[in-house]
């Protein structure tokens, strides 16, 4: 028989006040209910002060009659992570992998959404994880810059579960700068290419991007390093200007616009996102008579497929499983399960919401990718590296 919203109350309490936290999965579990009518239901007690909600756990209140253990870490058996990612093929296949390992190591379970990057689809997919169980939320939005637009991804802060953005930030002032974040810090990646091309006596570097979440940072690097090294200025690829309209465009107009930078004695060095897009450019290049790397010294960025093109592509590496399994972790921190190794947790003040959770303040992690030297850069004594 269905018990009424009250007997369900009542046996939250009990069974509370009896053993002090229970995790929301096996509480759901004991008593026969979903989890997210439980969660329901714990939200109203809480608000009431009759429990303290802890993410992932229910926590009897300190003062009553039974003393309140301290905050203490709980086991991730039982845990859900939502993620939600717009493909889990290129690059999201790294980060996912990252991201299932930890969460498996942990003792808990990840389950995917995927949005293929159609409007809306992100916060359809987060509202299904959740609605099946998850208790907290990994998320990479279809932002197109990367970063959310005026009024766009506020959906992302109103989640009850904690949530962790991934390879995507928001600009300051916009809510969603206060959620955590974990992302490859692209512009340092762009900055360490230049570098790299310079340190080589190449003064005239150009960049030609895809248009991609990854580009903004990308052109924030290159500008950077190009003005803190005092290299010479090279006109903007024209797809900074005018997006492609489709793949072969964009393959014929940064054809043309590299070409053209050589043939003027303009350029003598590129940076091509993404390796996929410089495998197919370095042929063309070739055919018109431009020499890798003798006319022009290339650097792909990902790294996804660029040491298996003919002519191997020194590239910059994001650590994407890096960022996944960083992500992974810092989820289910404000989960209340500590990482291996850790002593102990910080009380960081009262959790709620995709804000709250009390292990540690807001976390914002950029990690760096890696630049893998090969051939195409031109590099003295470069050798093909080996394969990931």
């Amino acid at each position: 028989m269905r018990l009424h919203v009250d007997q369900r109350h009542e046996r939250v309490l009990d069974l509370v006040r009896e053993r002090g936290s229970l995790r929301v999965a096996e509480l759901a579990e004991e008593l026969g209910m979903s989890a997210v009518t439980l969660r329901r239901d714990v939200e109203a007690l809480a608000a009431q002060g009759l429990v303290e909600r802890l993410h992932g756990a229910v926590v009897w209140p300190s003062g009553q009659s039974r003393p309140a253990p301290a905050p203490v870490a709980l086991p991730a058996e039982g845990l859900v992570v939502g993620m939600v990612v717009p493909t889990t093929e290129y690059y999201y296949a790294d980060v996912v992998r990252g991201a299932r390992q930890t969460v498996e190591a942990a003792g808990a379970r990840l389950t995917i959404g995927l949005s293929h990057y159609l409007p809306d689809e992100d916060a359809a997919q987060a509202r299904r994880l959740l609605s099946t169980g998850a208790d907290g939320l990994l998320l990479t939005p279809s932002w197109e810059r990367g970063c959310p637009e005026q009024g766009e991804g506020l959906w992302t802060v109103e989640q009850e579960t904690p949530v962790v953005l991934v390879e995507r930030s928001a600009p300051l002032g916009h809510p969603a700068a206060r959620l955590d974040r974990v992302r490859s810090d692209h512009a340092h990646g762009a900055a360490e290419a230049v570098a790299h091309l310079a340190g080589l006596g190449h003064r005239a570097i150009a960049l030609a991007v895809q248009d991609s979440p990854t580009a903004p940072r990308l052109r924030v690097g290159y500008r950077a390093a190009v003005e803190a090294l005092g290299l010479s200025p090279v006109s903007a690829s024209p797809l900074d200007e005018a997006p492609s309209r489709s793949e072969a465009d964009r393959f014929e107009r940064t054809l043309e616009y590299l070409c053209q930078g050589v043939a003027s004695g303009n350029v003598t060095a590129a940076i091509v996102h993404s390796d996929a897009d410089a495998i197919v450019l370095i042929p063309r290049l070739q055919a018109r008579g431009v020499r890798v790397p003798e006319d022009l010294a290339v650097i792909a960025y990902d790294d996804e497929v660029a040491s298996l093109a003919d002519l191997p592509l020194t590239a910059v590496a994001p650590d994407k499983h890096a960022v996944g399994a960083a992500a992974a972790r810092l989820l289910l921190s404000r989960l209340g399960v500590p990482e291996p190794g850790a002593t102990g947790l910080t009380d960081a003040g009262p959790g709620g919401g995709a804000a709250g959770g009390g292990f540690g303040a807001r976390r914002h992690l950029d990690i760096l990718p890696t630049l893998r030297v090969r051939v195409s850069c031109g590099a003295a004594g470069a050798a093909p590296a080996a394969p990931k």
